[in-house]
């Protein structure tokens, strides 16, 4: 009986243990940028500073800069505060993002296509899925990005990646394997961010190319929180693994949608003339 009683225990106790060793990979990550963070290129021009509470990206003639998480994330809650490039950014992009690797990796976007002084920026959203893309959706913000530090934020569970920006729902790709539509869902991703000239397609299409009387460039970065699952392994998840969003939110979503998005890839007349992907009827 007493044998029994304790080896009933230590079974107790080692799945006890094992909750504890599986709970470690999913948790809330709040570090230094020095801890989390591997600025991977750029020559000098990515800088951690404040002690690891600030980072600054920057782009000049010859390079830009950028970063990459230390850990990879297989879903999670991301977020990052980020103050964008100020007066003529034209021509210049700072990209956040999640991605894994391969010709058929995963990927989800925000990127912040910069304007000429006075203009606003533009917000581009998109998903990937087993290497396909061509999911944009573009806004405006309701906000000038470049006076002040605001949150994006990307919600990646197993059911929706839900983009949000100072927590306002903009975006919610949902899955809808069942109807046959990849979703993002088995390959772990970095966090990615970098500054990098593209005025061969970011301003007006192309037209405004990058003014270099104003260069050096500079974004800044700061508050990151992964409340995430860190590949390998999985675990308890916090509240945001079962996240959708409620009626209040989805209207908050749909009010944005409807002042502040400028293109969506289910109502662009050249692609519907192919034929409309498959998740925009549903």
């Amino acid at each position: 009986e007493r044998s029994f009683g304790s080896s009933k225990r230590m079974a107790r106790m080692a799945v006890l243990g094992l909750a504890i060793l599986l709970a470690a990979s999913c948790a809330l990550a709040a570090a230094s940028f020095d801890k989390e963070f591997d600025i991977t290129w750029g020559d000098g021009r990515g800088k951690i500073l404040n002690n690891g509470q600030l980072l600054t990206l920057g782009l000049d003639k010859v390079s830009g800069s950028g970063f990459q998480s230390k850990h990879e994330y297989l879903f999670g809650k991301i977020d990052m505060q980020l103050k964008l490039v100020p007066g003529n950014s034209a021509g210049t992009v700072t990209a956040y993002y999640l991605s894994s690797q391969g010709p058929t990796h995963d990927e989800i976007d925000f990127e912040f296509l910069g304007n000429v002084t006075g203009e606003p920026y533009t917000l581009h959203t998109n998903v990937f899925t087993q290497g396909q893309g061509q999911r944009e959706q573009q806004f405006r913000l309701w906000f000038d990005p470049t006076n002040d530090f605001h949150t994006y934020s990307i919600l990646w569970n197993p059911k929706h990646i839900i983009f949000m920006v100072d927590d306002m729902p903009i975006r919610d790709f949902r899955n809808l394997e069942g109807k046959g539509i990849a979703f993002p869902k088995n390959q772990p991703m970095r966090l990615y961010s970098s500054l990098w000239n593209a005025d061969d397609w970011a301003t007006q299409g192309g037209r405004v190319k990058t003014d270099w009387s104003h260069a050096p460039f500079s974004a800044s970065y700061r508050g990151f929180k992964a409340d995430a699952c860190v590949a390998p392994g999985t675990g308890a998840a916090g509240e945001w693994y079962n996240q959708e969003l409620d009626l209040t939110r989805q209207q908050r979503m749909r009010w944005v949608q409807r002042n502040y998005m400028i293109y969506n890839y289910c109502t662009d007349p050249k692609r519907v003339a192919q034929g409309v992907p498959a998740e925009c009827s549903m």
